[in-house]
């Protein structure tokens, strides 16, 4: 067992707070996903609606053909809410719904004793370039190219709460779709709802770097309870 990680089985308050029915049989919520990723561990953030900013993030692990939540914590989203993802658009505060891979992990403080997963010292040059036009849209820069404005960007360094540690979740990472959005991750709170990332206090942030394994593939599904941006579509 890694160290700060409490292995329990889903129990009826959590299910009703993940908006699955108590009181009869029923899998773990990773069950009712259409598509885990692949791996044997997964991260499910969900809120009640796609107006809220608040909800819930758990974190399982696959163990003989069963999930097994390893942990869970209170999670923010953007502070307009959640779009699906192949409809958002960069710079309206919304978090993008669906199942993202995890590329890599990143933090002004030193990795948590543990973390397995690459993890990205930021540095005073580390940026994420934001801008539309630039050849390293979407992407972790250092230093700033020539090609994309600073004013478009985000410079990780200056974010000293929300990204004291931090996972890239995979949203328009692979092939960036220009416009629909850039930099979004699963990072430490700040004062309140995101510009569209998603949040945890710090504490359950070091835990889940500690937890994620690259040879487990983690991915990560954001979704609501309901709706068409259910989690269970994902």
């Amino acid at each position: 067992m890694r160290p700060g990680v409490v292995l329990t089985l889903v129990s009826a308050s959590s299910l009703a707070l993940l908006g699955l029915t108590p009181g009869r049989a029923c899998a773990p919520p990773p069950a009712y996903l259409a598509d885990t990723g692949g791996g044997t561990q997964l991260i499910l953030a969900q809120a009640p609606r796609t107006d809220s900013t608040s909800g819930t993030l758990t974190w399982w692990d696959l163990r003989h053909g069963q999930w097994v939540r390893a942990g869970s914590a209170p999670a923010r989203f953007g502070a307009n809410g959640l779009v699906e993802g192949v409809k958002r658009k960069q710079g309206t505060n919304t978090t993008p719904t669906g199942l993202y891979g995890l590329p890599f992990g990143f933090g002004i403080k030193a990795a948590p004793d543990g973390t397995s997963v690459k993890y990205r010292p930021v540095k005073g040059s580390s940026w994420w370039c934001e801008d539309n036009e630039a050849r390293s849209y979407n992407r972790w820069a250092e230093p700033l190219p020539g090609d994309c404005r600073a004013s478009e960007s985000e410079h990780l360094i200056s974010y000293t709460a929300q990204y004291a540690y931090a996972l890239v979740i995979g949203f328009n990472y692979d092939r960036p779709v220009r416009g629909r959005g850039a930099g979004i991750f699963l990072h430490v709170n700040g004062r309140g709802a995101t510009a569209g990332c998603v949040s945890v206090p710090e504490r359950a942030m070091r835990r889940i770097l500690q937890w994620a394994e690259p040879g487990k593939r983690p991915h990560m599904a954001i979704g609501t309870v309901d709706g068409p941006t259910a989690l269970a579509r994902y």
